[in-house]
């Protein structure tokens, strides 16, 4: 699992990439200091480093296109909800309402 430290600096990446300016570590750390985070020296520098030679554009993409799998039982998205097996009594009320 991600520390706030890295959190801190993937989503001042993420900002920057989002408001289309380079990703640099002075960039990084001006967020992160505005953020009210402490990160250290040297974890900027590095993200900066790494992302230098990235699109960080086609890093959201691949991870949108890959993202989670849906949950077991969950409906497709747009879909209509799977249905569920009625509850003892719920088809007696529905027969009830249609004689009415």
């Amino acid at each position: 699992m991600a520390s706030v430290l890295e959190l801190a600096c993937i989503y001042s990446a993420l900002i920057l990439h989002n408001k289309e300016v380079m990703v640099m570590e002075g960039k990084i750390n001006a967020l992160i200091k505005a953020a009210g985070v402490n990160t250290g020296p040297s974890w900027p520098g590095l993200f900066a480093e790494a992302l230098a030679s990235v699109n960080t554009g086609d890093l959201t993409r691949k991870a949108e296109a890959s993202g989670p799998e849906p949950a077991a039982g969950a409906p497709p998205e747009g879909g209509p909800a799977p249905s569920t097996p009625a509850a003892p009594g719920e088809n007696k009320q529905a027969e009830a309402q249609k004689r009415i």
